[in-house]
């Protein structure tokens, strides 16, 4: 509940007593562009309420004070529930227009991304594509407000129950691949749902938090399949980092270094300019990353040598990794670094992010801090490097654990094993 706001002129019977009438109200504000007025004539005080927003005046009335009897905030209204009439007006002439028919999830969900958009967040694509592909076919013409956590939940369990969709041109059958015979296939698809899940939660909390929905109980309900997620645990060898190095062409090979050298995703590495490389501190420049924010990147001796080289004797504007002057796209590395791939005898086949994962596998391994490893990564902290990367870090991990001190309750044996004498 709002604040009631004091005024020395209008919150008593007694103080309104003493203003002269006019026809002018006495204002109060209560907001910018809101206020509370109050009118006095011969027969009493009446109160009003007023809008003034985009160079428009609005103006209504509340109802009579509470000058000559009790108040009882109809016929009487004293100066805090007038307050509390003015706000609810105030609430409702600012109130979107609401379209005819019922709200539906299809309408929800373009509200949604048109606020996604708006807010200029990530992967508007990838977001858009789920929404339209799994739940507006399934859900779009359900009402909003008549969803149930049941009907919710059997959705989402026939989502992992179906089989992963493959590239299908527009018109013709959906195409599915064939699952039968690999065991981690219902893991990965409960973990799908989960993502499409939360995808749906976002959609419709966003309804909620507009006010196009009076409750969100029936979503809120749906719980996630548990234990779905899995740490990625692949990641390239040193040797196997040689000979895709090795086997990549110019100009692949250069970013391909890039990524094993810094960490850095392929759309970070794409978009970096030859300034974004700070030659005196030794640090790289990360401008927008996944989450929208800054960091730097240091760098291990091989890495700041690989960096100082392709930076060299180059314009500050130029793009750090490019093909022949032109920008590395979303897709250009797809195909090269596959048949890169081939060529070295690595399979399965790398991405860029197995290339992430690489740097930061070999960096747990070599024994260097999981918080040093998250801040080079673009983590707040150390729980993503620790479910994905802990499991590395044994010899880390041992080392802390035996120097630890003693307790002194270990008593020397006298027996020896056999095996130790032979």
């Amino acid at each position: 509940m709002a604040r009631t706001v004091r005024n020395p002129k209008l919150d008593s019977r007694s103080a309104r007593a003493k203003l002269a009438m006019r026809d002018a109200p006495y204002w109060a504000s209560l907001a910018p562009g809101c206020a509370l007025g109050y009118r006095k004539g011969p027969k009493g005080g009446v109160w009003l309420a007023k809008l003034v927003r985009d160079g428009l005046r609005q103006q209504a009335t509340l109802g009579p004070a509470d000058d000559a009897f009790d108040p009882d905030g109809f016929l009487a209204i004293d100066f805090a529930r007038a307050q509390e009439k003015a706000r609810e007006w105030f609430a409702d002439i600012t109130k979107p227009a609401q379209p005819a028919g019922p709200y539906t999830v299809r309408a929800a969900v373009a509200d949604y991304l048109d606020w996604f958009r708006a807010t200029g967040r990530k992967s508007i694509k990838e977001t858009e594509a789920s929404l339209n592909a799994f739940i507006l076919p399934k859900l779009g013409d359900d009402e909003v407000a008549s969803l149930t956590a049941p009907r919710l939940r059997k959705w989402h369990s026939e989502l992992a129950a179906a089989p992963p969709r493959l590239r299908t041109k527009k018109g013709e059958k959906q195409n599915v691949r064939d699952v039968g015979g690999d065991p981690e296939a219902p893991r990965r698809r409960r973990a799908t749902a989960n993502r499409i899940l939360t995808a749906l939660k976002a959609a419709l909390n966003h309804a909620w938090r507009e006010g196009r929905v009076a409750s969100d109980d029936a979503w809120r309900r749906v719980a996630p399949f548990r234990e779905a997620d899995a740490a990625r645990v692949r990641y390239l060898d040193r040797d196997e980092c040689r000979r895709l190095v090795n086997a990549s062409p110019e100009p692949l090979r250069t970013i391909v270094r890039g990524a094993l050298l810094s960490g850095a995703r392929y759309s970070e590495l794409a978009r970096m300019r030859v300034a974004d490389f700070h030659r005196d501190s030794g640090t790289l420049l990360v401008r927008t990353s996944k989450v929208g924010k800054v960091r730097h990147i240091e760098f291990t001796a091989e890495g700041l040598a690989f960096f100082k080289s392709i930076a060299a004797g180059r314009s500050s504007s130029e793009l750090l990794f490019h093909r022949e002057g032109v920008l590395w796209g979303k897709s250009h590395q797809t195909r090269p670094l596959a048949e890169a791939c081939r060529a070295a005898k690595i399979s399965p086949l790398a991405s860029f992010h197995t290339l992430r994962h690489t740097y930061a596998s070999l960096m747990v391994m070599d024994a260097v801090p999981l918080m040093v490893v998250a801040r080079n990564l673009g983590h707040a902290d150390t729980r993503m490097v620790e479910k994905h990367y802990g499991h590395l870090a044994t010899s880390y991990v041992r080392k802390a654990i035996r120097s630890a001190k003693p307790l002194g309750i270990g008593e020397a044996s006298k027996v020896v094993p056999i095996a130790s004498v032979r």
